[in-house]
C-alpha cells in the first residue's frame, strides 16, 4: 500500500475498534466472582458472565452453568487497557497471532503482571486472554440497523497493516517470543 495514501486520507488510517478481555474459570459460584472482581479492578468496567454452550462431563461442566466473565472495551479505555496490557507481555506479540482480518490476540498467564495491579491473597491469580479488533473509520455501515452495507475489499484492514500500526502505536515487537 502507498505510504502517501495512507497518511494523506483520514479514513484510511487504523484505529481499535474494540478490545476484549476474557477469563474463564470454569467454575459457577466464588471462584467466578472473584474472576469478575479482579477484572472490574483491572478494566473499571463491570464484566458480564458467560454461560457454557454444553455439558461437558470430564469438566463437571454443565450446560447454562455460569463458567467465564467478559468485558468489552472501546475509546480511551481500550488504548489504556492495551497498553498495559502489551507491557504484561513484554511488548512481544507474535505474528501467528494475527488473522487475515487485522484481529489479534494474546494471553496474559498471571493478572498480576499488569503493571500497577497488586496481589490481594483473598482473590487469588487468574489469567485471561486479550482480543483486539483494529479497524478504519467507516466500518459501522456493517453494524448499523439501517441500510447496512458490507465495507469493501480495498477498506478492509490487512494482517500486515495491522502489524505496522501496533508496531508504530504502541512501540510492540510483533516476532516470535524467545523466552
Amino acid at each position: 500500500m502507498d505510504e502517501a495514501l495512507l497518511t494523506s486520507n483520514p479514513m484510511r488510517e487504523p484505529r481499535i475498534g474494540k478490545v476484549v478481555v476474557n477469563i474463564t474459570v470454569g467454575a459457577s459460584g466464588e471462584p467466578l466472582n472473584k474472576a469478575m472482581t479482579i477484572l472490574e479492578q483491572l478494566t473499571g468496567q463491570r464484566p458480564c458472565m458467560r454461560r457454557a454452550k454444553r455439558t461437558i462431563r470430564t469438566f463437571g461442566i454443565r450446560k447454562n452453568e455460569p463458567i467465564a466473565c467478559m468485558v468489552t472495551l472501546r475509546g480511551e479505555r481500550a488504548e489504556e487497557f492495551l497498553r498495559k496490557a502489551l507491557e504484561a507481555v513484554g511488548n512481544r506479540v507474535s505474528p501467528r497471532s494475527f488473522d487475515g482480518n487485522g484481529n489479534f490476540a494474546f494471553g496474559i498467564r498471571e493478572h498480576i503482571d499488569i503493571p500497577g495491579t497488586r496481589y490481594d491473597p483473598n482473590l487469588g491469580i487468574v489469567g485471561m486472554d486479550v482480543m483486539v479488533s483494529v479497524e478504519r473509520p467507516g466500518y459501522r455501515v456493517a453494524r448499523r440497523r439501517r441500510a447496512r452495507s458490507k465495507v469493501g475489499r480495498s477498506h478492509r484492514v490487512t494482517k500486515e497493516e495491522a502489524v505496522e500500526f501496533i508496531r508504530n502505536r504502541f512501540g510492540t515487537e510483533v516476532g516470535l517470543r524467545s523466552e
